[in-house]
């Protein structure tokens, strides 16, 4: 045993050896390069004399960096992690002109702006060094690990030895893309997990379940965390009791929501006990929060979770590579975009403005400081945690869902799986990972480039109102944009939103994919078809007959509720079932999301699902999305549900797992199975069930 710990402590000081040689060298590579770094003084030194300064400054500073660091991190944790990001490297920097300082003799200096790039450098080199060297050592690697994490726990009681459980959220990834990018080889990881290629066991069962109507991360999160999604009639709604625009990425809308969501469901979230959520529009009701939106508009305690950001930026070089990342990140959206204006690619939306530096933050910052909090929970050995990862949602959203671009960013979604996956093995505690989707993506031309008009235009020449020559783009809501909020923890509101319109005859029209909403503000209550009709005779007609319309959905005082479609199509909700009607492109259980929709007391006066091909799957979005969701109609409706065989089957054979109150129960199941938090708590008959 004696004989064990020498070699690891030899194998250690190698290691520690190999990195000092490693940065001292890069220090007098450095030194070389950079005209406002040097390591001699003004008299001129030898090469010893060089050579020692740069051992000298490379040893202090990685000293500084392993026991300074840490501690400026932990200062700084109420910092939005976006602002430390960007602090990390100026940080680093002092760091590096303080070990210079140390020196004797003096010798060493360096401007700021260049010692901020030594520092990067330097820490990029040696992370590097010390994790290539680490690598074949399991017990060096898990120390590194650890060292990583801010979530050991020092004191409390032992880890349990009951499996804890991670919910990774791939959002926006339909049930048949990810069988697509299994089939093409894109994700390895997922296809060993489903017992695909030479020599893999099956571990996991893949099953689909279908979304509400309003098939968008708002909805659907809410009720797999919190249990309840009701009267989330879409991605953004007016209130007119509040007489206010509820948007699911807002800040105080989703605080909002959660807390309505806790009344409905009567318990704190799946997440209550012992749990951790990352990069969630909601908590869950976890005591563990990082980067998540529901709670990023206000300053508490709940803001102060450590493993978000320390597991992350606890490590300079980390903040150094995923800068690096995020440029090249950028740079490959500005040249991809590019290719697609020049190849006049159809269907095409605007991919200018600042959406290479949200598409850079969703595919590279929000997924490595998630993917570092999940890793840093595992550690802490964390009962239950749900992560989500919108790189591929925000990409799709503007290339396409079956596109090259978004097919790279599905090949490193799958090593982050990979990673996680190798992080369990050195957890405290054994962990099942579950993957799954809040909703898929429909392809599909915009309305508006369809038509040359948009969903709001046309509701204006229906009720008579002027309509502009020129039809303006409507404002493209996405998850990656909520995740830049929650870094920056700032109630940022919508631009060309009305957070509390006046009261006016003009309607009021949102867009939530290709689902549309149109409410009269003047008028208090949900307007009937009657009502509709006696104000703007046209305006029904108009917007059912359009050829990009697929059906209205209105309330009607004759027969409660009414779906219209083109040529007078008129069929009571209670009569789907019978006669679909327009419904029928939309496949089973439209009719059942339609009647539920209608019994919100929010739903607008007026629904509007956009046109649906089953051949292609194809939509018409009223944003600006080529890939879209938030309605009826193809992928976007089918996410997936990836499983470990472990747990029972989310569903009896022959049965459908049909909305994501319905995924909440199975997940509640799936915790109980696993000794894990009774949350919520079951009433009596559930447990007589």
């Amino acid at each position: 045993m004696r004989g064990v710990r020498w070699r690891r402590v030899a194998s250690q000081v190698g290691r520690s050896v190999a990195v000092w040689a490693v940065s001292t060298l890069t220090m007098l590579v450095l030194a070389g390069i950079l005209p406002d770094f040097r390591l001699r003084s003004a008299d001129g030194d030898s090469a010893t004399d060089i050579a020692v300064k740069a051992a000298f400054g490379a040893g202090a500073f990685g000293l500084l960096s392993a026991v300074v660091w840490p501690l400026l991190v932990r200062l700084l944790l109420l910092v939005p992690a976006l602002v430390l990001g960007m602090l990390v490297f100026f940080l680093n920097g002092a760091l590096l002109l303080l070990a210079l300082r140390l020196d004797p003799g003096e010798r060493g200096t360096a401007a700021p702006e260049t010692a901020v790039v030594v520092a990067a450098v330097m820490s990029a080199v040696a992370s590097a060094t010390g994790a290539a060297l680490a690598v074949r050592d399991d017990d060096a690697y898990r120390r590194r690990l650890y060292r990583l994490s801010d979530r050991r726990r020092r004191s409390g009681p032992p880890c349990p030895s009951t499996p804890g459980t991670v919910f990774l959220q791939l959002d926006g990834v339909g049930h048949d893309v990810l069988l697509a990018a299994v089939g093409k080889g894109l994700m390895p990881t997922v296809a060993r997990w489903l017992g695909i290629g030479d020599g893999a066991r099956t571990t996991h069962r893949l099953t689909p379940w279908r979304t509400d109507w309003s098939s968008q991360t708002g909805a659907s999160q809410l009720g797999i965390l919190h249990g309840s999604n009701h009267d989330v009639p879409a991605f953004r709604w007016y209130e007119k009791d509040t007489r206010e625009v509820v948007v699911c990425n807002r800040p105080t809308s989703a605080a909002e929501l959660q807390s309505r969501a806790v009344g409905y469901a009567q318990h704190g979230g799946l997440l209550a006990v012992d749990g951790a959520s990352r990069g969630n529009l909601f908590s869950g009701g976890a005591g563990q929060q990082a980067l998540v939106l529901s709670v990023a508009g206000r300053r508490s305690r709940e803001n102060r979770s450590r493993a978000g950001y320390f597991a992350y930026f606890s490590d300079p070089a980390n903040a150094v590579r995923t800068a690096l990342s995020f440029v090249a990140e950028v740079g490959r959206e500005i040249g991809q975009s590019a290719r697609a204006r020049l190849g006049k690619q159809r269907p095409r939306v605007s991919r200018g403005g600042l959406y290479p530096l949200v598409r850079a933050f969703a595919t590279v910052v929000e997924r490595d400081v998630v993917v570092a909090a999940v890793t840093g929970d595992m550690l802490a050995g964390r009962t239950a945690v749900y992560a989500d990862l919108v790189a591929y949602d925000e990409v799709a959203h503007h290339s396409g869902p079956a596109s090259r671009d978004a097919r790279k960013v599905l090949e490193r979604l799958d090593r982050s799986l990979a990673l996680i996956e190798n992080v369990a093995e050195h957890a405290p505690r054994p962990y099942r990972v579950v993957v799954l989707s809040d909703h898929g993506q429909s392809p599909g031309e915009t309305f508006r480039s369809r038509y040359g008009l948009t969903l709001g235009d046309l509701v204006r020449a229906g009720c008579g109102l002027p309509v502009p020559r020129r039809a303006e783009r409507t404002r493209s809501g996405a998850e990656a944009r909520a995740a830049v909020r929650a870094a920056l923890r700032i109630p940022v509101e919508e631009s060309g939103e009305r957070h509390r319109p006046t009261r006016r005859s003009e309607p009021i029209v949102l867009a939530s994919g290709n689902l549309g909403l149109v409410s009269f503000p003047d008028v208090t209550h949900r307007m009937s078809k009657e009502e509709i009709d006696a104000r703007h005779p046209a305006l029904l007609p108009t917007l059912a007959n359009h050829p990009g319309i697929g059906f209205l959905l209105v309330r009607s005082d004759e027969h409660g509720g009414v779906v219209l479609g083109a040529y007078g199509a008129e069929i009571p909700l209670a009569d789907l079932d019978d006669n679909p009607g327009p419904l029928a492109p939309f496949g089973p259980g439209a009719a059942d999301a339609v009647r539920r929709t209608h019994s919100f007391p929010h739903t607008a006066d007026i629904m509007v699902n956009s046109f649906h091909d089953p051949a292609d799957g194809e939509v018409l979005a009223f944003e600006e999305q080529i890939g879209s969701h938030g309605g009826l109609g193809g992928e976007q409706g089918k996410p997936f549900l990836l499983s470990p065989l472990g747990f029972s089957a989310p569903v009896d054979e022959g049965e459908e797992l049909v909305g994501a109150e319905h995924v909440h129960r199975v997940l509640r199941r799936w915790m109980r199975e696993s000794d894990g938090p009774q949350v919520p708590l079951e009433s009596s008959e559930e447990r007589a069930a």
